[in-house]
């Protein structure tokens, strides 16, 4: 299957319809009348519809299995045709799409498999997606590509040319996967002093996002959010919490990580751990939800 441990869970709605078609005014009478011999046509398709939702893993290889919060089946007679319209909701890192689909397929096939006796002539046509909603397109709204962006590297190592970077590289192409060229990259030592300058000449620069990586742990050494934070005119911690939340699912070390994030003037400020795992998640977190804030700043409609 496909890897998505580095999604976000968010609230994922997918509504699929599947339509019947019976030969005879007959047909539809008797699935009004409940006279169908093999029982209730709707409330056993249903059944099957909602078993087929929960069970579409078992069935679909490439399909995650994932919990579902909610389904709603319904059934639309229009003529001879009969609409079935599967609605299904999750809180997950992936969509529900083809649960919502093979929830209306299967309800398709017990009508077929209920009707047949009666009706020879049933077709089953027509099994679509009508409507989807959540994920990362959802929140992808906010023009990425207009943004100036710099990432800078925080490192003594690196700065003396001892080692290479890798988290700073590591962000630049997961920023790129955004939509988002980074315009400046430069590299200092972890100095508190040096750290306040480049942030102060980049946020005067009108650099709209400003990422630093490195020198959010817990060594002497250590001190891009002491230098940091005293910056920051507007804080949103909660960027942080969600980052050291996401991070936490997958190491017990990331509630160690002290990391800020806020605006210096109109500039959006991140720092990011040292590592280039920790880095790179800490953009899966976070990233295109982030973006949002452009928005609020800008006093643009809030996204529902």
């Amino acid at each position: 299957m496909v890897n998505i441990t580095h999604k976000v869970k968010s609230l994922r709605v997918a509504i699929a319809t599947a339509l019947l078609k019976v030969s005879k005014q007959e047909t539809i009478d008797a699935i009004i009348n409940k006279q169908v011999a093999k029982g209730d046509v709707f409330e056993f398709s249903r059944a099957a519809g909602l078993l087929a939702v929960k069970k579409t893993s078992d069935v679909i290889p490439d399909c995650h299995p994932l919990p579902v919060e909610y389904t709603s089946i319904t059934h639309t007679i229009d003529g001879l045709n009969i609409i079935i319209s599967v609605e299904v909701h999750t809180i997950y890192r992936t969509g529900v799409e083809v649960e919502a689909m093979h929830g209306a397929a299967i309800t398709a096939l017990t009508m077929y498999d209920m009707l047949k006796p009666i009706d020879k002539e049933i077709e089953i046509s027509t099994i679509k997606l009508e409507a989807k909603k959540g994920g990362k397109s959802q929140f992808s709204g906010y023009p990425a590509a207009t943004l100036r962006c710099a990432v800078v590297v925080c490192s003594d190592t690196v700065a003396a040319g001892t080692h290479e970077d890798l988290a700073g590289k590591a962000v630049i192409e997961k920023l790129k996967n955004h939509g988002i060229n980074t315009s400046s990259y430069t590299i200092i030592p972890d100095e508190f002093v040096v750290i306040q300058s480049k942030a102060k000449a980049l946020a005067e620069q009108a650099y709209n996002l400003i990422i630093f990586t490195g020198g959010t742990g817990l060594s002497k050494r250590d001190v891009t959010p002491d230098a940091i934070e005293p910056l920051i005119n507007k804080s949103i911690p909660g960027i942080m919490q969600a980052a050291r939340n996401y991070g936490q699912d997958r190491t017990p070390y990331a509630m160690l990580s002290r990391g800020v994030a806020g605006f210096i003037n109109n500039s959006l400020v991140l720092t990011l751990p040292g590592s280039s795992r920790g880095a790179t998640e800490t953009i899966d977190a976070v990233f295109p939800y982030i973006l949002h804030v452009f928005q609020a700043a800008e006093g643009l409609r809030h996204v529902e």
